[in-house]
């Protein structure tokens, strides 16, 4: 929810206040809702949590309206999807890493603390304190100053272009919905996949998901090399191509072939947002920080796409709901092949 309301207003936000102030207040708000699950376990109530982590993923919303445009124009164009992917990969270290610690300082102590609210209490203190740390650091760091470039798609009449206006950022926007819902899908389903597939228990299937956002670290580093010297639109047609191969094999398969055919397409969608999030914005000048909400907006995907072959698995069969991420990655082939361009491109 967090994306598809605040995402166009954070970008108005960072447009008026900078990349850098942008970031700033991201993080501080983020820490602001970190302290508030402190009073929401003191009072047990879920309605409170449910408060204090909007605003924790409020927070998130304005960091990432206001990082990923930012790292995008740090530099040369051709080199943005690279600069994106290696900060989207260590980003995944993080995806990684988290659930090992809230395992070990929150989960492994709901016995002691005798309701699971009191658990979170003083970790998220520590998580507030870490956060407005980084903030105070983003804040005294001399980042370069990017200032929005002169509007160079106006018509020979004078006549004003709006963000609408630009090609390669409307169908981007399609593109970066289908793109998340196909990742959160299968992120989301393979437990059960594997565990139907497999005919073993949900907890020994959960086990093979690792490799799934494991193989994401890897492909993102990987990619934020290989994007340096390969056409990002070139990538990205790859990708796709790639994931909706070996979704079509584990759907006509069965046993292990099936299982690590789904499992490798997550080393596929590594780069896949860094590279269509920075098409969608490229040429868009002074427009960028109001492309990049849309662009957030759009990762609302993960959730409507998830609930849609949801509602197909329990109505049909497997093979019939992966037939909606097969749908998506077909969509971001054409993306790759055409619908980057720009009509104001020469």
């Amino acid at each position: 929810m967090t994306y598809g309301i605040m995402s166009i207003p954070a970008g108005n936000i960072v447009g008026k206040i900078g990349y850098k102030n942008g970031m700033v207040l991201g993080f501080s708000i983020s820490a602001l809702g970190a302290l508030l699950f402190f009073p929401a376990s003191v009072f047990h109530q879920y309605g409170l949590f449910l408060a204090a982590l909007f605003i924790v993923a409020v927070g998130i919303v304005l960091l990432q309206v206001a990082a990923n445009p930012y790292v995008t124009v740090l530099g040369p164009a051709k080199t943005a999807s690279s600069r994106l992917a290696l900060i989207q990969g260590v980003g995944s270290v993080g995806t990684t890493v988290a659930p090992l610690l809230g395992a070990y300082f929150i989960l492994s102590r709901l016995s002691e603390s005798h309701a699971s609210s009191a658990a979170v209490r003083y970790p998220y203190w520590g998580i507030a304190g870490l956060l407005i740390v980084i903030a105070l650091v983003v804040f005294r760091l001399k980042l370069p100053v990017i200032k929005p470039q002169a509007d160079s798609t106006s018509s020979a009449t004078g006549e004003k272009k709006s963000v609408l206006s630009f090609r390669n950022l409307n169908f981007g926007v399609v593109a970066i919905f289908l793109y998340v819902g196909a990742e959160v899908s299968i992120g989301t389903f393979l437990t059960n996949y594997i565990s139907d597939t497999l005919h073993i228990e949900v907890k020994s299937a959960n086990s093979y998901v690792a490799f799934y956002w494991g193989s994401m670290v890897v492909g993102r580093l990987i990619g934020a090399a290989a994007l340096k010297a390969i056409k990002p639109s070139y990538v990205l047609g790859f990708c796709a191509a790639i994931s909706m191969a070996l979704v079509l094999v584990s759907i006509s398969s069965g046993g292990q072939i099936a299982v690590w055919s789904m499992i490798s397409v997550g080393l596929f969608n590594s780069v896949m947002f860094a590279v269509i999030f920075s098409l969608s914005v490229n040429g868009l000048g002074k427009y960028t920080t109001k492309a990049s909400g849309m662009l957030s907006t759009a990762i609302a995907g993960g959730a409507i796409i998830s609930f849609s072959q949801g509602f197909l698995k329990d109505h049909f069969t497997w093979q019939i709901a992966f037939i909606l991420p097969l749908l998506c990655y077909l969509y971001i082939l054409f993306y790759a092949v055409n619908g980057y361009k720009s009509r104001y491109s020469i």
